[in-house]
């Protein structure tokens, strides 16, 4: 895990604006910075690297890294670089390192543009060829690594982080009040239904897309796309795949030359993770976790369960409203040059903070394994819908009735054919964003469009989960809340090779017994502990805006009523009336943390 940064263009950076973009990116790579300029007839490249090491310690993996006329600045991990350099090896090829870097240059010498098919991993990178006088520039299949860029007529610029593109850039950025009404109004599904971020300059480049960069020539071009392609597999066949190919994710990354930890919450996706590691790989675990009295979001038993099962070492993290989160989240914000998009992830910086207090230099989570496997209630009603012509149609709705149904506060989820009648039903996704939109003092109304994927209605959804609304939301806010504590942060449900065999297993399989997740649930048989792997309800990796902000402490409800920007775009009587409430549902909720974000995010403008 690296920072990266750079321009393609006629007239390059200065040397001052070169320095101030390095000195941007220490968090992302505190252990050595550097950069290389080179200029061709018609045009110069700027490639600029900070280091945080992970594989190969040693001075000779440091980047820029050049070989035979190509130069590279890379962030991220190619976790089977250790297979993939053994194929070299066999033709001949010598390396001067043990380092990932090396082998991602050496497949680009090798197979060009293609080099990319051959990776499993994360990353964003950009590799100048010197031969053809081309920048390519790269990013992993599930956007886990971030890339933003800039166009105007000085050139391209690109970075790891906004805070990095503008110190280069040099001047300063616009904010985009739309993208800022879409995240207030709408959520933070609605962040990645547009190519817009925060910043009217600013775009991200996406997830599993090259980019080549010519003196007169730019295209953009996707290199895998993520499918449901069901085969006529079993249940145990589907079964044994899933501990096979999970069990082997979770193998490649460990892969580490630095201490390396996990993340556990009280849920089955966390906790297979540790239990693979500790059983089936025998790894000496240390795991973190976020301690909530709130007992909607309170894990300790479950986390309780999985430690004494594993005899893993276990940090926890019990979250304070009289702590000093206003200033917390402040920081958060400063350092995401933007919004926190939802409290989950203001939570889960205490949780990056404390492993990198630990000493440790990566973190392992459970990201994803909701969007691929069924994790959410409404899943279980896409599921209903998917199966209604199945001769086992019964027996699902009847599971459905006898266990998750009871569980369900949602009004949407009660209804076991909420689909049936309107499959095109997303009333859910941006709920109550109506009455929103009422406190803005402009109009603004955005509908809910989604992907199309695939004709399975539960696929499709969860494949706009995945790449469009949770997934990518959660991988921008883990890359950011890791890297402000110079912390790696790895997904091993992320994996390609999983994610396409579980894409395709018939969908049929998902649901069981009235169980989410069943399939994980069942490939964990005598790994995972039976309180954690067959529990029923789901807590979700979440907290309460009570268990940050003290709504009974008047110093807090004056910061928020503060004199502020906010105010140029949203009804300061409407947000006075809402807070005398004390008392607001979940949706609210959410509405009021997107407004103290916003509030911070403009005053730091």
């Amino acid at each position: 895990m690296c920072g990266i940064a750079g321009h393609f263009g006629q007239i390059p950076p200065t040397r001052e604006e070169i320095i101030n973009t390095i000195n941007a990116m220490k968090n992302r790579g505190p252990d050595y910075q550097d950069f290389c300029s080179m200029q061709n007839e018609t045009s110069s490249v700027t490639l600029i690297h900070s280091r945080l090491s992970i594989i190969d310690l040693d001075p000779r993996a440091n980047q820029p890294f050049e070989r035979d006329g190509c130069i590279v600045v890379f962030n991220g991990e190619i976790y089977n670089y250790i297979e993939l350099r053994e194929e070299l090896k066999k033709e001949g090829i010598v390396f001067k390192t043990d380092s990932d870097t090396e082998v991602l240059i050496e497949y680009y010498l090798k197979y060009g543009e293609r080099c990319v098919d051959y990776f499993e991993g994360m990353w964003s990178f950009a590799l100048y060829d010197k031969r053809k006088q081309t920048l390519m520039l790269s990013r992993d299949r599930f956007g886990e690594k971030p890339l933003y860029y800039l166009k105007n007529s000085k050139g391209f610029y690109f970075a790891s982080e906004v805070k990095a593109i503008q110190k280069l850039f040099g001047k300063k950025l616009t904010i985009n009040e739309k993208h800022l009404y879409r995240y207030i109004v709408n959520g933070h599904k609605s962040l990645y239904k547009t190519d817009e971020t925060f910043f009217d300059e600013i775009k991200e480049v996406p997830f599993a897309t090259n980019i080549i960069l010519t003196n007169d020539d730019q295209q953009e071009y996707t290199y895998w796309t993520p499918e449901y392609t069901p085969k006529n597999i079993s249940e145990k066949e589907a079964i044994d795949g899933i501990r096979h190919y999970l069990s082997e994710s979770v193998k490649l990354r460990l892969r580490s030359d630095v201490p390396l930890a996990f993340c556990l919450s009280g849920g089955v996706d966390s906790a297979s993770l540790v239990s693979i590691a500790t059983k089936i790989l025998g790894y000496d675990v240390t795991a973190f976790s976020i301690i909530d009295s709130d007992e909607r979001y309170d894990e300790y038993d479950n986390i309780e369960a999985t430690v004494l099962d594993t005899q893993c070492k276990n940090y926890k993290i019990k979250l304070d409203p009289k702590a000093n989160n206003i200033e917390r989240l402040e920081s958060l914000i400063e350092y995401h040059d933007a919004p926190v998009a939802t409290i989950s992830y203001f939570v889960h910086s205490m949780l990056s903070e404390t492993i990198a207090k630990e000493g440790f230099k990566i973190s392992i989570s459970g990201t994803a394994a909701d969007e691929i496997f069924t994790g959410y209630y409404d899943h279980f009603n896409l599921h209903l819908y998917e199966v209604k012509g199945h001769p086992d149609y019964e027996k699902f709705l009847s599971d459905w009735k006898k266990y998750p149904a009871k569980f369900v506060r949602h009004p949407y989820f009660k209804k076991p054919d909420l689909y049936f009648n309107d499959p095109n039903i997303r009333d859910h996704i941006y709920l109550n964003n109506n009455e929103f939109s009422s406190y803005l003092k402009t109009d603004f109304k955005e509908s809910f469009t989604e992907t199309r994927y695939s004709d399975s209605l539960l696929r499709n959804r969860m494949l706009n989960e995945l790449f469009h609304e949770v997934v990518r939301v959660i991988l921008h806010e883990d890359d950011l809340n890791s890297m402000k504590y110079s912390l790696e942060n790895r997904s091993p449900f992320l994996d390609r090779n999983l994610f396409e065999f579980v894409y395709s297993i018939p969908s049929e399989y998902l649901v069981k017994e009235g169980y989410a997740k069943y399939l994980l649930r069942a490939s964990m048989e005598g790994v995972l502990n039976d309180k954690v792997r067959l529990a029923r309800e789901k807590k979700g990796f979440n907290a309460s805006i009570n268990s940050i902000i003290d709504f009974n402490d008047k110093k807090h409800i004056e910061y928020i009523l503060d004199e502020s920007r906010i105010f140029e775009f949203i009804d300061k009587g409407k947000i006075e009336n809402l807070l005398r409430q004390k008392q607001y549902s979940n949706s609210f909720k959410k509405f009021l943390f997107n407004f103290i974000c916003t509030k911070i995010f403009l005053e730091q403008q």
